[in-house]
């Protein structure tokens, strides 16, 4: 990911979502909640205050879920839980893949705990897999605006670059650890 790119993705876009969602929740009960507990609650309710929420807490996510000089080995208890449930490491990212690619128009594809299970599973726009009752393990975000400065049109290939190159599994592991 260039620094351009993380620029106008992390410094510009997220930050107006931020900005957002803190002049909706203010003087109202959600204010002071937590991230988590006003994306649930707003969910379905008022798609103005989810769609920022959601974002905020998709981008965070992403964010954490990447560092410098990322992918290479998978740490022992995720990759055995990766073959378990897709046969291989490389099967699972193939099928991660295919999955955010598929994904119509802007969203996002996630590795989920959901019912004991490691999953993949993609959601639109504002939408993740908390709201769903499912754990997010991992997440890609496939919206335009994460890849296209660096890829264009080319979402497969900024896909497995993020697997390649940038995933932190050490994060990935954690999050499995806790789920």
């Amino acid at each position: 990911m260039s620094a351009q790119t993380l620029d106008f993705h992390h410094g510009k876009h997220h930050a107006k979502y931020v900005d957002v969602a803190n002049d909706l929740v203010k003087g109202t009960a959600h204010e002071g909640q937590s991230l988590e507990q006003v994306m649930v609650e707003s969910f379905g309710k008022n798609d103005k205050l989810f769609n920022n929420v959601g974002q905020i807490y998709n981008h965070n996510e992403f964010w954490k879920c990447m560092k410098p000089n990322g992918g290479g080995a998978v740490p022992e208890a995720l990759k055995a839980k990766l073959v378990e449930a897709f046969g291989s490491v490389e099967a699972f990212a193939e099928e991660f893949v295919a999955a955010g690619t598929g994904q119509f128009g802007s969203g996002w594809v996630w590795l989920v705990v959901k019912d004991g299970k490691l999953a993949i599973m993609k959601t639109a726009n504002a939408e993740n897999p908390v709201v769903h009752g499912a754990t997010p393990l991992l997440v890609a975000d496939v919206w335009e605006h994460a890849y296209y400065l660096d890829y264009q049109n080319r979402r497969p290939d900024f896909l497995k670059t993020f697997i390649e190159k940038l995933v932190n599994w050490d994060y990935v592991n954690e999050r499995l650890s806790k789920a």
